[in-house]
Formats: C-alpha cells, structure tokens, sequence
C-alpha cells in the first residue's frame, strides 16, 4: 500500500520544560521542507510551543512522561500531532474557552487552544481522562508561486 504522505517524522522527549524550543526547533526544520514564509513557519512554531506546554504543565503537572509529536508531510500541507500519557482533559469544550486555566497561580493566560486555533487552519483535541491528551492541527503553506504574485501585487502597490 502506497503511503498517502510525502513524509514523515517522529519526536519523542522527556516531559520537561526545556524540552519546548527543542520540539519547536525540530518541528520548524521539519516544516522547512515546504519553503514557508517566516510568518507561516512562525505560526507553526507557536502552536507547536503552546501545544508542548499544555502536555508539561497540564498533562503531567509535576511529574515526568514523554510527549510525542508525529508529523506528516502531504503535498504543501503540515499536519502534526502532539501528544501526551498524562491526566487527560475532563471537559474538552470548557477547556477550549479562552482564558479558561487549571493553573490560576501561575503566569499562563489560558489562551493555548485559542493560539493554535488562530495560528493554524484546523485544531482538534481528543483526550481520556486517566489516558491523556492528543492534538491534531494542519497548516497549508501557500505554493512559491502565489506568494510571488502576493509580492509582486504589494510591490505595485507601494
């Protein structure tokens, strides 16, 4: 059977906060293979980081697991999925809400779902409390060409 994807990489790292420009890093070198503009890869990036650290601080809280991130490659899209063994969400739906945290104490705003949400075209989470939390989310990157004609149609307009 052919493989639907053009490719394919898997990450998996300990539970630690230092781990998150790492996973951020890998997967912006992994997205490079699209020839993203800097926004584009910057989005990528944040959701990537927002992601990781809602498997570190909310999956796991204080204790240590692994977070996984598969990523596929299909045509100009990035599609990645970010994954934990730790608590699991209760209520996915309130989780999603912006400003909506389990950890007021700390300087977090809540607005990690919000941020994916924003910064890539599609976001989905599936969790089992007990089991933990993965999430899917995609992001096309436009073709070299009608980026060209994006340029072209700005510089015309200066």
């Amino acid at each position: 059977m052919k493989d639907i994807f053009d490719n394919k990489m898997k990450l998996e790292f300990m539970s630690k906060s230092t781990n998150e420009a790492f996973a951020r890093l890998t997967v912006a070198a992994f997205a490079a293979q699209l020839d993203p503009t800097i926004e584009e890869l910057a989005d990528i990036k944040t959701a990537v980081s927002e992601a990781v650290t809602n498997c570190i601080i909310h999956g796991y809280e204080n204790k240590q697991g692994m977070v996984k991130i598969i990523g596929h490659l299909k045509e100009n899209e990035i599609i990645l999925e970010i994954s934990d063994r730790g608590k699991g969400i209760e209520n996915i739906d309130i989780a999603k809400e912006p400003l909506y945290t389990t950890k007021p104490n700390l300087e977090r705003s809540g607005m990690g779902f919000t941020i994916m949400e924003s910064f890539m075209d599609t976001m989905e989470v599936e969790s089992i409390v007990g089991l933990g939390t993965k999430i899917t989310m995609s992001k096309k990157i436009k073709p070299k060409t009608e980026k060209d004609d994006e340029n072209y149609i700005c510089s015309k307009m200066i």
